[in-house]
């Protein structure tokens, strides 16, 4: 299994498992050396350009990942490259564009937040640098930015994947893969219903997951 974007290992840690190979991919050091403390092989890499022979894995993972990159069709191509046949690519906890298209009233709420958010001195927004750098790295995880199931289909079906994708609010299971994406919080739901978009939609969901099967 591999990893990308693996950070101090949150997916190994939360899922468990006994994968025979584990291998974590990240640009910071200090986040794959926890990582590796949970039975992480770290590589130091960056995810535009993966240093690994092409179709060796059984799963490649990107999760909440593809938002931090630059070209995020370019990781995408790049952890599919990975993939065995018979193999998944799983992404997840991605902004899902539709649901962020926030616009007039809508953005003007959101952009209020920020204001709050260092008021009260919430998590990386104590101060106007704090905030201004850890919104830096949220290169695609903006008001009219995010993933679509169009991304996804259209660069992974060509390198011989069936793609299914499923809309969700972070809140279900299992219920997630029977169109069942739950409800976000009130927050969100405001923001979208002063841009014009229907809180209560698939297109409302704000993350996209992505399973994909490579045949070929």
């Amino acid at each position: 299994m591999v990893d990308i974007g693996c950070g101090p290992g949150n997916l190994f840690a939360t899922l468990g498992g006994k994968p025979k190979l584990l291998i974590g991919v990240d640009v910071s050091y200090g986040s794959l050396e926890m990582a590796q403390s949970l039975g992480y092989t770290p590589v130091l890499a960056d995810a535009h350009n993966l240093p690994f022979i092409s179709g060796f894995a059984d799963i490649v993972a990107l999760n909440a990942t593809l938002h931090h990159c630059e070209q995020m069709g370019v990781v995408l191509a790049q952890a599919a490259r990975l993939v065995r046949p018979g193999g998944i690519l799983i992404t997840d906890h991605d902004p899902h564009l539709s649901a962020w298209n926030f616009q007039g009233l809508g953005m003007w709420l959101w952009q209020l937040r920020l204001g709050l958010y260092r008021l009260i001195k919430r998590g990386g927004h104590a101060s106007a640098a704090e905030q201004s750098w850890g919104l830096a790295t949220e290169v695609h995880h903006r008001p009219g930015d995010g993933v679509t199931s169009e991304l996804f289909h259209t660069i992974l079906e060509p390198l011989g994947f069936s793609v299914n994708t499923y809309p969700h609010n972070h809140q279900l299971g299992t219920e997630t893969f029977q169109g069942n994406y739950g409800q976000s919080e009130w927050k969100y739901r405001c923001a979208q219903l002063l841009s014009g978009i229907d809180p209560n939609s698939s297109q409302a969901a704000l993350s996209l997951m992505c399973i994909a099967k490579r045949h070929t």
